[in-house]
């Protein structure tokens, strides 16, 4: 595994040399290529000025912010030069909080972080303990790609998790969506629904993640390959019928015992 970033986690006056590495396995994304039907010749894509029609290089063109319809103000490449964020190398700890004060529409993206050189893994081991000690994650900054990103750091057997967290500003607000209201619940119905929950509850661990659609890509490449006839349904599950709520609920519930008991 390759890392990303090396630097050091700093707090106080302890620093702990570390390398960050992308959590998130990116090899096994499936990719298209847009080829032109007549020859599978592959697609290009030029740039061409919506006024003039000119077909640009990257020289011709400049960063433009619309403030008001097609009024725009330029932005020169050594204007963002100007107000790059120097990196450095340092990730500073903040503070230390519980992970449940974090909303689950901050996190972004994750990594894994792990100690540099067998110089810093007992420092690094000493820091995953004392996070595991005390349930705390810690909250920091790092400058990656030129952009200062507020992180959040959790121990994981023996190493710790990264979380690049959003900026409040970057999370719109959930009163926004629409036809959502604090309604009035009948009991009885309330009282079903928590026994169906509470008849379905498991560990997350024990729950099976399958991408059925990606195994059908691979299955419909393969076959490709190989010259194979491909046979596609067009099948269409049915529409369910509208039931009442309350049959539904002790239905639901039914079928989750004769589930388990059967499992």
């Amino acid at each position: 595994m390759k890392s990303i970033w090396r630097g050091h986690i700093r707090f106080s006056l302890v620093t702990i040399p570390i390398q960050i590495f992308n959590a998130i396995e990116s090899n096994n994304e499936i990719r298209f290529n847009q080829l032109h039907n007549e020859d599978q010749g592959r697609v290009s894509y030029k740039k061409v000025c919506r006024i003039c029609d000119e077909e640009l290089s990257s020289k011709d063109i400049v960063k433009g912010y619309e403030f008001e319809k097609d009024q725009y103000v330029l932005i020169e490449k050594d204007e963002f030069e100007q107000i790059k964020i120097k990196s450095t190398k340092a990730i500073e700890m903040e503070a230390f909080i519980d992970m449940n004060e974090v909303h689950p529409s901050r996190f972004e993206a994750v990594y894994y972080v792990g100690p540099h050189g067998e110089v810093a893994v007992d420092t690094f081991g000493l820091f995953v303990k004392g996070l595991e000690k005390t349930g705390k994650a810690g909250v920091g900054k790092i400058v990656l790609r030129d952009r200062e990103d507020v992180v959040l750091l959790k121990p994981y057997k023996n190493a710790l998790i990264m979380y690049k967290l959003r900026y409040p500003y970057e999370v719109r607000d959930i009163e926004k969506v629409p036809d959502v209201k604090d309604i009035e619940v009948d009991a009885d119905q309330l009282k079903l629904a928590e026994t169906l929950i509470q008849s379905l509850a498991k560990s997350f661990d024990e729950v099976p993640f399958k991408d059925e659609y990606y195994e059908a890509i691979l299955e419909l490449i393969d076959s490709k390959i190989k010259g194979k006839e491909i046979v596609i349904s067009n099948e269409e599950e049915d529409e369910a019928p509208v039931v009442d709520i309350m049959d539904a609920l002790k239905a639901s519930i039914e079928e989750a015992k004769a589930k388990r008991a059967a499992g």
